[in-house]
């Protein structure tokens, strides 16, 4: 029982609609599905998702070929910005990662080698290690965590901020002004951050063999020249360029695809560090199955 006295005119006109209202039965429980419809909407999720994405990257392959013959608006400022953010900016925790990495590396090798007396060939661990596999797939992965989450960020903000209906509504192709300069900043410096992971992954794992193993600087070096040569460099170095690609188009897809939410922005951070990380490990295991095949 509702006690009404002494309420506003107002309220009690307010009561009079609420008491006109429909009450919609909710009935006994939630209904079920069947396990052939969940899967068919699952795939037709999946399906769905496949084609924004191949539609996304169309895109994508447009406005590159428009910057490429001069006809795309490529802004220059928002071009050495974004390069700054993803080079220099990111060097402190690239060296740290790196370092530790050959560290690791260092000291497991060690262990095993040390039976056999032979402590030389850590450097050879080290070397193939950091220039084939973990320079890049290490900086990948940073960058992954660090620059593809916030490419999606920054875009998802936009789109909640409708930024990106703004630049639609002045006739400019939000691709060209938010996607292609970060895809083309990320592409050219990952490759290079991924050689200077690689020299500092060897300079920690030749901290380790000098100070622990008893190994002379020259001799870790002459071992590592010798068991590295320009292939392995490369090797990393191409993947690394694989894998700018791949973050950048993770991180301005979900970016583009967010909702109108500050809760949108943070699925779509996640999606994209996501995203990112499966699509580097993916990619890896091809790389390797395929260099195998072909003995690379």
């Amino acid at each position: 029982m509702v006690e009404s006295q002494g309420l506003p005119e107002g309220m009690y006109r307010l009561m009079a609609l609420a008491a006109q209202g429909k009450v919609v039965d909710g009935g006994d429980g939630p209904s079920h599905t069947s396990f052939l419809m969940r899967v068919g909407q699952r795939v037709g999720e999946i399906a769905w998702g496949v084609m924004d994405f191949l539609s996304f990257l169309g895109e994508v392959i447009l406005a590159l070929v428009r910057v490429v013959c001069g006809r795309g608006s490529l802004r220059r400022d928002d071009f050495l910005l974004h390069l700054q953010d993803c080079g220099a900016s990111a060097l402190p925790i690239v060296s740290l990662i790196s370092i530790v990495i050959g560290v690791i590396f260092a000291f497991v090798g060690s262990v095993q080698l040390k039976m056999f007396g032979a402590q030389i060939y850590v450097a050879d661990i080290v070397g193939i290690g950091m220039a084939r596999e973990m320079g890049a797939m290490m900086a990948g992965i940073i960058m992954a965590g660090r620059t593809g989450a916030a490419f999606a960020a920054q875009i998802g903000t936009m789109q909640v901020n409708e930024e990106v209906d703004a630049l639609t509504t002045m006739g400019l192709n939000p691709v060209d002004f938010l996607v292609v300069p970060r895809m083309l900043a990320l592409v050219i410096m990952l490759p290079l951050l991924c050689l200077y992971a690689i020299f500092l992954g060897i300079g920690g794992g030749m901290a380790i063999g000098v100070g622990m193993l008893d190994i002379s600087w020259m001799q870790y070096w002459n071992e590592t020249r010798a068991a590295v040569g320009m292939t392995q460099f490369m090797h990393g170095i191409l993947k690394s360029g694989l894998y700018g690609v791949i973050i950048a188009l993770a991180g301005c897809y979900h970016g583009m695809r967010c909702g109108r939410s500050a809760l949108d922005v943070g699925d779509a951070a996640t999606r994209a560090v996501v995203s990112s990380i499966v699509g580097l490990v993916l990619i890896d295991g091809v790389i390797a199955v395929v260099t195998s095949i072909l003995g690379v």
